[in-house]
């Protein structure tokens, strides 16, 4: 029996049209996050000693997964893990706020200034990032809130930092609509933020 599975989404896969395309999130979510799951499933088979922890602790400790599945741990549960979070931060069209409030908000215009300065720190950091992977809201060990980038499906977790948002820089996650005008998805993505749902990252 799979260990894990994928998650099912809140929401239809046009709940975010016009800014995201229902046939880009079909194809994301069912096929792409789809096969992170199932090399998780088929990595985690051969290290039955590994494969009932967590998958937060083990993207936490990579050095502590065996070697013959590390880079499998890396890279399908990280997709994994990142995809799951993915979902959970976007919200539909409508139903979401333009920026972040309460704790979240106060500790964005704190660190950067103000909410615009954060986003544009946020928005160049996507579109400057070379080849695939991350952009990242984090929360360092000392707690401050920082912008970063991860390489392929590299997960903040493996570096010791609390996600609170992420973007997908993939281009399985924009090339439909956008092709290779990378910075329209960007912009066209702050539309279906859940800040709600950062906030709870945020304060777990």
């Amino acid at each position: 029996m799979a260990k894990y599975e994928l998650p099912k989404l809140p929401y239809a896969y046009d709940a975010f049209e016009p800014f995201i395309d229902a046939r880009t999130m079909e194809i994301h979510h069912s096929k792409h996050h789809a096969t992170y799951v199932a090399k998780l499933n088929e990595a985690l088979l051969k290290e039955p000693s590994v494969a009932e922890k967590p998958l937060e602790e083990l993207l936490s400790n990579l050095s502590l997964v065996p070697e013959s599945i590390r880079k499998a741990i890396q890279n399908h549960g990280g997709g994994h893990f990142n995809h799951s979070m993915f979902w959970k931060i976007m919200g539909p069209v409508g139903s979401v706020s333009k920026e972040p409030s309460s704790s979240l908000g106060d500790a964005i215009k704190s660190t950067f200034g103000d909410f615009g300065k954060f986003k544009e720190t946020f928005s160049n950091s996507a579109a400057t990032l070379f080849g695939s992977g991350w952009t990242w809201l984090i929360k360092d060990q000392s707690g401050k809130l920082k912008v970063i980038t991860t390489q392929n499906q590299d997960a903040p977790l493996s570096q010791g930092l609390k996600p609170i948002m992420g973007l997908d820089i993939w281009e399985h996650a924009y090339y439909l609509k956008y092709q290779n005008r990378r910075m329209e998805y960007i912009e066209a993505w702050w539309n279906v933020v859940n800040w709600a749902e950062a906030e709870k990252n945020f304060g777990a």
